[in-house]
């Protein structure tokens, strides 16, 4: 069983502290255990059952009206909901049920119901990313339940490697990109995810995956006459400067388009001729030429 402090109970549900106080004081659904230190925690089953709640409340619920509601009816009200164009809360919240208990059936099950609803694309840009965002996973440092983030992250990016498998008959332009992530940047599922579009889209992708050295990354470039590359960075363990890292990369391959994207871009300063900063989904889209 696993413990969850206020803190954490508010990034999960998207319900600041204050206001989780105050339904203590007031409602009896939310009462949290004590440990001998007279602090407070949740438990599993707390959690789960607040993330239901908190999703009512989202939707339009008054707290009263919730508090007045049996466990059964709670459930029912969540399972009976109607997810609203572009609202995508009831997703969120049912993969973090599925990810607390480590039900990988289950996890499937309602990641592929999603994806029957809304489309692939659409469940890992506005569901997926989301999702790990919520419990803390994809760009925090500070990870609330490090085990879900590993569980979760490895059935995503399975998903994302089968669909991407499926692209068998697209026409390939004459546009060859290589894509990695530099040497200790371990968050692999945003680049997948790109190289399932740009493949969508007709180029010629050279996926290398997460963690890689520029001497990898030189001998492909060359052995496959690659034309450009894309580069994604989250958290820079490189060793480097982030503008010393993509001055090094920019001069080891001046005849090449360099593309760079994530959070671990947004405080470069200087620009290269040959690179191209996409700080945004937007402008990654739209370099890819996709709408999701």
């Amino acid at each position: 069983m696993q413990q969850f402090t206020i803190s954490d109970i508010e990034q999960l549900t998207g319900i600041k502290a204050h206001t989780l106080r105050i339904w203590e004081q007031r409602y009896d659904f939310f009462k949290p255990k004590r440990k001998e230190s007279r602090h407070r925690f949740y438990d599993n089953e707390d959690l789960k059952r607040l993330l239901r709640i908190a999703f009512l409340y989202h939707s339009g619920y008054k707290v009263s009206k919730i508090n007045a509601l049996s466990e059964n009816e709670i459930n029912e009200a969540v399972r009976t909901a109607t997810v609203a164009d572009g609202k995508y809360g009831l997703h969120i919240v049912q993969l973090i049920e599925r990810a607390i208990d480590f039900d990988e059936q289950r996890f499937v099950q309602q990641l592929n119901s999603v994806i029957d609803t809304i489309g692939f694309e659409r469940t890992i840009l506005h569901v997926c990313y989301p999702f790990l965002i919520r419990v803390g996973l994809l760009w925090s440092a500070n990870n609330l339940i490090p085990a879900q983030e590993h569980f979760s992250t490895y059935l995503i990016q399975r998903k994302i490697i089968a669909e991407t498998d499926r692209l068998t008959n697209v026409p390939l332009s004459n546009k060859a990109i290589v894509l990695f992530t530099p040497k200790g940047e371990q968050h692999e599922m945003p680049l997948l995810f790109i190289n399932y579009l740009l493949k969508k889209t007709g180029w010629q992708t050279i996926y290398l995956g997460a963690s890689q050295s520029l001497e990898t990354l030189k001998y492909i470039v060359e052995a496959r006459n690659a034309t450009h590359i894309y580069l994604h960075l989250l958290t820079n363990l490189s060793g480097f400067e982030v503008d010393d890292l993509l001055e090094k990369i920019c001069t080891t391959f001046p005849k090449q388009k360099v593309f760079a994207s994530g959070t671990g871009i947004y405080h470069a300063q200087r620009n290269f001729l040959n690179l191209i900063y996409l700080k945004s989904d937007e402008e990654i889209k739209k370099f890819i030429g996709v709408t999701i």
